[in-house]
């Protein structure tokens, strides 16, 4: 099964780039539309006006604007920045990116590293992933109980507490209170006539 991806890559050296752009066209399972540019303000109305889903750029090249001013600027927020390594950088530079491609890796390296990137994440919105002092919580918050009236009823701190929320969200990847609500009907955590007033978010 071939995997439909844009991929922009930034680097100042025509033969580092048309190199690297010859061997992504040898990848495997990989369609893709690539775009190419040498330096910042290209990278900025690249970003602008087309949706990129990998990024393969030369550490040295962005300078002053930061991953974090990429994914910013960029038409898609989940954009995926790989270092493209052909000297020698401090491990704190490399380590920002989602992945890093040295420029003696071999055609199944790096079909594996764009493969891993662009494999579409698996959903975790399980019941078992949650435990039991979180199903607690979900019944306690959907029921429209506050921070500290969940920390009082559970034996908790009120700090915990709000741990435990985040921590809910970031699992079922449910942000609002009515898809809370919906989840824990559906997994019979909690009957509909037992729910109050709804709270605005999960983690407030």
């Amino acid at each position: 099964m071939s995997i439909n991806v844009r991929i922009a890559i930034i680097e100042p050296s025509a033969i580092i780039r048309n190199g690297i752009i010859s061997v992504l066209h040898q990848l495997n399972r990989v369609q893709m539309e690539i775009l190419e540019a040498c330096e910042i303000k290209q990278l900025k109305n690249i970003l602008a006006w087309k949706k990129i889903d990998i990024l393969i750029i030369n550490p040295l090249v962005h300078g002053l604007l930061s991953l974090q001013q990429i994914r910013k600027e960029s038409a898609n927020r989940d954009i995926k920045c790989i270092a493209l390594q052909h000297v020698l950088f401090d491990s704190s530079t490399i380590k920002a990116y989602d992945e890093v491609i040295n420029i003696y890796d071999s055609i199944d390296q790096i079909n594996d590293k764009l493969t891993k990137l662009i494999r579409e994440p698996e959903p975790v919105k399980s019941q078992e992933s949650l435990t039991i002092r979180e199903k607690e919580i979900i019944i306690c918050v959907i029921k429209g109980m506050t921070n500290k009236q969940i920390a009082e009823k559970l034996h908790l701190s009120a700090h915990t507490v709000i741990s435990h929320r985040r921590n809910i969200a970031v699992k079922l990847q449910i942000h609002s209170a009515a898809g809370l609500t919906i989840y824990a009907i559906v997994n019979k955590l909690i009957n509909i006539d037992e729910i109050k007033d709804l709270p605005n978010s999960i983690s407030e």
